[in-house]
This record gives C-alpha cells, structure tokens and sequence, in this order.
C-alpha cells in the first residue's frame, strides 16, 4: 500500500486523523513524519505539521485492502481509531509519572508568562489525574472570550503548547486540557446538540449532511453522540484541517418527511 499525504496542526493529530481515514487502530499504523510544523504564537504563524501514512504490512505480507480510501470510515471505526489517545494505545495500561507537581509547576510557569506577555491578568489552578496522566488546567479572568477565540481555536492553540512544555522531558505522555469558563462542556453539549438535530434532518429528508470542519476531538464527540441511532451513521471526509464529518441515512431505513422541501442538489453543508 501506498503512504498517503496528511496536513494539520500537529503530528498527534495527524496520527489519529490517518488511523481514522484507513480504519486502523494506531498500532498498525506505519508512518513517517515529513515536518513536525510550527504552532507560532497562539496560533499566529502557525505552520502545518506533515506526515505520510499506510497500514503497517502483516509478516507475512498480507494483503492490506482494508485501508481503502475509496471507502468511507464508519463512526464506529473513527471512533475506536481515535481512542488511542495520542500515542497510547487504549489497552495499555496507565504507568503514573513521576512528580506530577513538577509537571504542574511547568505549565503554570509557562501560562504566567504568556499572559504577561499578552498584558493579561488571570488565574491558574491545576489538578492531576494519575490514573489517566492527565493534567487539569483552569483559567479564571475578565474577558476570557479573548482566549477561547472563534470556536475554541485560541484556546486549542494555548492546550497544545503547553502540551507541548510538559511533555517535553516527561518519560510518559501528559494529557493536557487546558479549559476557561467550562467552556469544553459547554462546546460539547453544543456539538451534541447539533448532532441530534442534524440526524432528525437527515431522517426526515433522507439526504446525507455535512458538518463544519472540526478537530479530531469535536469529531469523536459528534461520532459518539450518533453511534447507537437507528436511523442514521456518522464517516469522516477530507484532509487536514478540511477534515469533516458526513451524517447519513442508514441502508434501508425511508425518510420520514417530504424531500421536496429541499432544494438545490448533493449534500447539504450545514
């Protein structure tokens, strides 16, 4: 099988997004990484991370059909593709790091200075989870809408940095979220809210709808709210930051509703 080309904003996700778009968990994943990208300065200057992807060959050199890309990767594939967690496969178990404090004190330190850069006055508590290694981060502050940015764009700049400091020397992977104002959950119910309403059209019209694009995180929360509906399946299409899901009616289930009242032809973008 051929290595194919994937652009984004950063190698983790590139990772997943490859695993999702050949249907393969990150285990039989073989890939080369051909530029590791740049994250600017919050996402200013930003320049997009690259790698080439195939389905790791069987010992016996098997065929490896199965990451066609002329077919479309279900829900439930993406889903379980994108469990792995960056890097960790999700079978594996969680080894705790070694003097989280240190890896607490890093991020605020680094957090400090951005926003004196930045003339910003804000507060930072931390929390960690060992048995996820994960990294807790929260942000309190006037005008925080100025870090979250158009749909959380600024914020997903600032969580990948600081990924990026406290994973720097850490032996095992840290998982970072860095959140301000419940603003995670409130995308998140968001995102569902749109799944849900976007299913009942597709129910009803019986056409197949595409979504914004969104990063591999909002995919899975979309993926995850649909996965057990009767009526319709979730498979993700383009590349890199063009990434988006498509909402489809399921093989023999009929629209409920009258076609006609839509116009125009294809998918509907919504």
């Amino acid at each position: 099988m051929e290595y194919k080309e994937y652009s984004g904003s950063s190698v983790n996700d590139l990772i997943t997004d490859a695993c999702q778009d050949l249907g393969v968990t990150s285990d039989r994943l073989d890939y080369v990484v051909v530029d590791e990208g740049s994250s600017g300065f919050l996402g200013l200057g930003a320049k997009n991370a690259v790698i080439k992807a195939r389905i790791k060959s069987d010992e016996n050199e098997a065929d490896e059909s199965t990451g066609s890309d002329e077919k479309p990767v279900s829900e439930a594939k993406e889903s379980s593709a994108a469990s792995s967690d960056h890097g960790r496969k999700s079978d594996e178990p969680v080894i705790p790091v070694k003097n989280p404090e240190k890896y607490e004190a890093e991020a605020v330190k680094f957090l400090e200075d951005v926003f004196a850069a930045m003339k910003m006055e804000a507060s930072i508590s931390t929390s960690f989870d060992l048995s996820e290694n994960a990294l807790n981060i929260e942000i309190k502050g006037d005008d925080m809408g100025v870090l979250i940015g158009k749909r959380g764009a600024t914020l997903d700049s600032l969580q990948y940095l600081v990924s990026l400091v406290v994973n720097k020397e850490s032996e095992q992977y840290i998982r970072v979220k860095v959140d301000t104002e419940d603003y995670r959950e409130r995308r998140r119910a968001t995102l569902e809210n749109l799944a849900k309403n976007v299913s009942a059209k597709v129910k009803r019209t019986g056409r197949p709808y595409e979504l914004e694009s969104m990063n591999p995180y909002e995919r899975r929360i979309i993926h995850s709210a649909l996965q057990d509906n009767e009526y319709v399946y979730t498979y993700s299409e383009g590349e890199g930051n063009n990434r988006h899901i498509v909402v489809a009616l399921k093989e023999g289930v009929k629209p409920t509703g009258d076609r006609g009242h839509y116009s125009g032809r294809g998918r509907k973008r919504y």
